[in-house]
């Protein structure tokens, strides 16, 4: 016997890892659980994955408000691999909440949550929701403006709860206002709190599949009946069902490894998103925006009117939580197939579309100006001194921000690409001096002189 046959002998003596594992990792599933249940093993890898790039991050990230900047540019700057770390561990999050959304449109579009795996179901939803707070305490830890106006946004939503929203924002920032305790909190979210809880879950999650097995692939006319559906369950593994390892797992497995693949691509060639400044009270012309999972419900709050804001904050969470954890009581029984299902379908469709939507917009942010936007002049240059002094102060007096000339600039207000066709300057005069919804008067901003290179500016656009 080789030495490696007598380590193995004595570790497994010790252990007995092999004749408790294995029986695990060779059970029976239905023979149709084929590519369209890769998702679940998919988001599990990407976990996996954020585990270890987070733990190789935390050994040179400085959680404090001194050093956490300045140790992420020291991330991404100079330390060995460190820029594409922090791209695998963006990246490996984004990956995340995508198929674990997939995984939850596919379990949902199959039945998969009837019974006997209410409690699958239950557990998903809530690993859903720690995934998004993951990666929503992620943000902050970058400690640049982007990331700390973004949570202040959430704080101050977040308190318009009745009764306890300002117990629940403080809670959120470990006090009144945003600072080192806040970085702290949120260190400590992210990086125990949750991953501890996402772990249990995980766990459960697992052990729920052995014991209630994978669901087979829904069957028009054949209804999950609790009376009989194990015993008929138990049979149709005992005739057809083949052993996950290696039948199934090489599916996982290949699928997982492609996922992580991908994701690696995208860290090397992409990189991590830049760090804004620093955040800094006196620099207001900043508009955050959170990363693009949390786009949509940006977008909802941006647009939704401002008098039931305050309502959708507090009922909102609260129903789509109920309804999701409800879903397997109010319909655990019955037909599985979509086919038998169209209005699940077209749930599915309805939510998909709608939330894609908001991602759009969120991504466009119609309703913010766009504090990044360059300098008109360097694209449009006029001989014309009166007109060149009027492209510069269109951009100095912030009007670029939300006015697009020439596909240069906002677009929270009207493009004013061929104004000078339509408006006098009359007009154009009274409109700057006085101001209009959501525009400034600038009659006590501008000198006459100024005012008059800015309206000859404008009435040349045509």
């Amino acid at each position: 016997m080789s030495i490696w046959q007598k380590i193995g002998n004595w570790l497994e003596d010790r252990t007995g890892l092999s004749a408790n594992i294995g029986p695990l990792i060779r059970h029976l599933v239905p023979p149709g659980a084929k590519w369209a249940y890769v998702f679940g093993s998919g988001t599990l890898f990407c976990f996996i994955l954020q585990v270890v790039t987070g733990i190789g991050l935390s050994l040179l990230y400085q959680p404090s408000s001194e050093g956490a900047y300045a140790s992420l540019q020291f991330i991404t700057d100079q330390a060995t691999f460190g820029k594409m770390l922090r791209g695998i561990h963006y990246f490996g999050a984004s990956g995340m909440i995508i198929l674990v959304g997939i995984h939850m449109i596919r379990v949902y579009i199959t039945a998969s949550f009837k019974y006997p795996r209410e409690m699958s179901w239950i557990s998903g939803v809530f690993l859903l929701f720690l995934t998004i707070a993951m990666g929503f305490t992620g943000q902050l830890l970058r400690w640049d403006s982007n990331g700390v106006w973004s949570a202040v946004v959430a704080a101050e939503n977040l308190s318009r709860i009745p009764l306890i929203g300002t117990s629940l924002a403080r809670l959120l920032m470990g006090g009144d206002t945003i600072g080192g305790q806040s970085l702290s909190r949120f260190f400590s979210f992210h990086v125990f709190l949750f991953p501890a809880l996402m772990f249990t879950l995980v766990g459960f999650h697992l052990y729920l599949v052995f014991q209630n097995g994978i669901s087979e692939p829904p069957k028009a006319g054949r209804p999950v009946d609790p009376k009989t559906y194990k015993k008929w369950y138990a049979a149709m593994l005992k005739r057809e069902g083949v052993p996950f390892w290696p039948d199934a797992a090489w599916r996982d497995a290949l699928f997982g490894s492609l996922v992580v693949l991908a994701i690696i691509g995208f860290a090397i060639l992409i990189g991590p998103p830049a760090l804004t400044q620093q955040p800094d009270p006196s620099i207001i012309q900043i508009s955050p925006a959170p990363d693009w999972y949390m786009l949509p419900i940006f977008a909802l709050f941006a647009l939704m009117p401002p008098n039931i804001e305050s309502v959708v904050i507090f009922v909102g969470p609260i129903v789509l939580v109920l309804a999701l954890l409800a879903l397997p009581f109010f319909s655990g029984t019955g037909e599985r197939s979509p086919i038998r299902r169209p209005w699940a379908v077209f749930g599915v469709v309805c939510v998909v579309v709608f939330v894609s939507s908001l991602l759009v917009a969120g991504e466009i942010a119609p309703w913010s100006p766009r504090f990044t936007t360059k300098p008109l002049a360097q694209f449009i240059r006029y001989t014309n001194p009166q007109l060149e002094r009027g492209t510069i102060l269109f951009y100095k007096k912030g009007c670029q921000y939300c006015h697009q000339i020439g596909g240069h600039g906002g677009i929270k207000g009207p493009n004013l690409s061929q104004i000078g066709r339509t408006w006098t300057r009359t007009q154009l005069d009274v409109q700057i001096v006085n101001g209009a919804a959501n525009m400034p008067a600038y009659g006590g901003m501008l000198a006459k002189t100024e005012l008059d290179d800015l309206v000859t500016f404008l009435m040349a656009q045509k």
